[in-house]
């Protein structure tokens, strides 16, 4: 986590809406010099006053498609350390990045530290030997950091988002950047969502260690949790040799926090149970259905009218599409009633905002968020391999108000 100064008093002590007066103030005069941004799970106080909203890729993607044409010289990222990082990836140099609280990391990105990364594929590789006829090809969820997005570039890998994972998943089977040889066998290292990985390689016919444990062993598991705090990660020699699949032992904070009775009380409530695949396996095999925030909300919104639903993700976003299809009589609640929301998203707040803001408008730019130039160059090759993957995308603008 980066060290984000103390807040001057005068934003502290006004009300929020003197804050969000000040804001579109600030916004009228700063013009199409600058670009807010904003992720699904930002509070609505601050969704409003973004120009695009999105996940965090589609809001990187847009923010490079966008800033040329609006002639934005300043992108105001209302959301994490990481996602900031992947739009300064992939957006020109001369756009500035600005988060406006740099306290706002991500505790998933965080589990997978640089020289962790490094050692675990150092050992992998000295288990498997010069001849073991196995590659390893590591793949990274967007949700990391760019230095492990330039890990997992430089080694011939790709990034991956929770929508189109199966698809890099099939990429790095089939050889990646290079065709497989013959007699050799893809090995894939996944980074840093073990769950993500997980439900992803069971959906390309893997077996998980999971299921391989509810079968008393009868079956031989081809997944395998590495975990960076242990020698070997915790793994025995032929266990490594043998998967198909290495884990990163990491999770998302949110989605962990759904678990199998929480599925079984809505079902028996009559609801139709959709959760995000960062959710553990077996919570996504016993859900209806699964898929990425854009299929959550896309959804939601194609919902019929009558029906009712639990969702399982964060939750600011399933208030607020909740909100909005409760006017077309479709019933959406949270699928655990506990606070699932992401507390480090939560930092970014309108007194943050105004702060970034009222600088910009003196001529100062704080905050900035700036790759370094060769990590830059590698991490963009990541997640370029993993754009051959992703169907184009359409902008969504957010709202003037959030009513």
């Amino acid at each position: 986590m980066l060290w984000q100064p103390e807040l001057p008093k005068q934003y502290l002590s006004m009300t929020e809406e003197e804050l969000g007066k000040a804001i579109v103030a600030r916004r009228a005069e700063l013009g199409s010099r600058l670009l807010i941004l904003g992720h699904h799970y930002q509070q609505d106080d601050v969704v409003r006053h973004a120009d695009l909203i999105g996940d965090s890729l589609k809001l990187s993607q847009l923010a490079a498609a966008e800033a040329p044409k609006r002639g934005a010289e300043f992108i105001v990222f209302c959301g994490v350390h990481f996602m900031a990082e992947t739009a300064d990836v992939l957006t020109d140099d001369k756009v500035r990045v600005i988060l406006p609280d740099l306290s706002a990391g991500c505790s998933m990105a965080d589990m997978a530290a640089y020289d962790d990364t490094v050692a675990a594929w150092d050992e992998i590789h000295e288990v498997l030997g010069p001849n073991s006829g196995q590659r390893v090809i590591p793949i990274t969820y967007v949700n990391s950091s760019a230095a492990i997005k330039a890990f997992v570039g430089q080694r011939g890998g790709a990034c991956c988002t929770s929508s189109n994972a199966h698809l890099v998943f099939d990429w790095a089977l089939k050889g990646g950047e290079e065709k497989v040889a013959k007699g050799e066998t893809i090995k894939i290292l996944f980074l840093p969502d073990q769950h993500l990985g997980r439900n992803t390689a069971k959906s390309r016919g893997f077996v998980t260690e999971i299921d391989a444990a509810a079968v008393g062993g009868s079956t031989k598991a081809q997944t395998a949790l590495w975990n960076p705090k242990k020698d070997l990660g915790g793994l025995d020699r032929e266990t490594i040799r043998d998967a198909r699949v290495l884990l990163w032992a990491g999770h998302c904070s949110v989605h962990k926090l759904f678990r199998p009775e929480h599925v079984d009380r809505a079902k028996a409530e009559g609801r139709t149970v959709l959760v995000h695949p960062e959710c553990a396996q077996e919570v996504v095999d016993i859900a209806d259905l699964k898929g990425s925030t854009e299929m959550i909300i896309d959804t939601i919104r194609g919902a019929n009218v009558g029906s009712r639903w639990a969702v399982g993700t964060e939750f600011h976003l399933v208030h607020r599409i909740a909100r909005e299809a409760e006017a077309r009589s479709v019933d959406v609640r949270t699928l655990s009633e506990c606070q699932c929301l992401c507390t480090t998203m939560y930092r970014i707040d309108q007194a943050h905002l105004l702060w970034v803001l009222d600088h910009l408008a003196a001529g100062r730019v704080v905050n900035e968020i700036k790759v370094p130039p060769e990590a830059k160059r590698l991490a963009k090759l990541a997640l370029e391999r993993m754009l051959k993957n992703v169907a184009p995308t359409k902008t969504r603008s957010a709202p003037a108000t959030v009513d």
